[in-house]
């Protein structure tokens, strides 16, 4: 692993984005606004509270998922991925570069969402706001790192949308934000207990209710990362290696 090269991938993404304003504006504004509406839509600071910490974690994740995998896949398709690896350069320094520009911006997303929901929507969270943060971002992190995987196996754009249903809205659906998990059948619920949503939303579930950080929590925050950093290394492996 090389830092400069890991560095300068990232700085050569976040460049391409910062000439995308439209991109930029959806990344850090949509959650935002999305909350916003949601708020207005309950007109209840109690309802409200009671279903937001869970939706910060659910639109970074889905957000992200959507932005890394059209972006990423616009570099394969453009030959970019194919001319940087004929170059002596890492398939971990690359991928890593990936996620370290779209992770600046998940923590941006996540910070302004948050801060929004804290000040001005009324949320209340029993736990300590760096835990809700903390947790919001591993999401974000999570749907940059399953996009870069299945920005793979696509081969146009419109191709890594359809993923979406696949990858994103089970996780969506069975995550325990519309039922709790426990009350589903004993197969959806097997299901859900394989997909890394379910502890995101469990874990924020548990920080809006209460101050402690025990050990399921810590347990919950250590699956979602490492799903994450799964997804990142299975990414790395989809990158060939092309002789000069």
């Amino acid at each position: 692993m090389n830092a400069t090269i890991t560095a300068a991938t990232a700085r050569r993404i976040l460049t391409q984005l910062r000439h995308d304003p439209r991109t930029v504006a959806m990344l850090l504004l949509v959650p935002t606004l999305l909350m916003t509406l949601l708020r207005f839509v309950f007109n209840s600071e109690r309802a409200f509270s009671a279903i937001a910490p869970a939706l910060l974690g659910v639109f970074p994740f889905v957000i992200m998922f959507l932005i890394a995998s059209v972006t990423t896949l616009r570099e394969r398709t453009t030959a970019t991925l194919e001319r940087l690896m004929t170059m002596p350069i890492g398939k971990l320094d690359l991928i890593l570069g990936y996620a370290i520009a779209f992770g600046v911006l998940a923590v941006l997303q996540v910070g302004i969402a948050t801060g929004v929901s804290l000040l001005w929507l009324g949320l209340e969270v029993a736990g300590p706001v760096w835990t809700l943060l903390l947790i919001a971002v591993l999401d974000a992190l999570l749907g940059m790192a399953l996009g870069l995987l299945v920005s793979a196996f696509a081969t146009s754009e419109f191709q890594a949308i359809q993923f979406m249903p696949l990858f994103v809205l089970p996780q969506f659906l069975l995550c325990g934000l519309l039922q709790p998990r426990d009350s589903m059948g004993w197969l959806l619920n097997a299901l859900s207990d394989v997909m890394p949503l379910s502890y995101a939303v469990d874990a924020l579930t548990q920080v809006t209710h209460s101050p402690d950080f025990d050990g399921t929590l810590a347990r919950n925050l250590v699956i979602v990362a490492g799903c994450a950093l799964l997804a990142l290394v299975l990414g790395a492996s989809t990158l060939r290696r092309r002789t000069p």
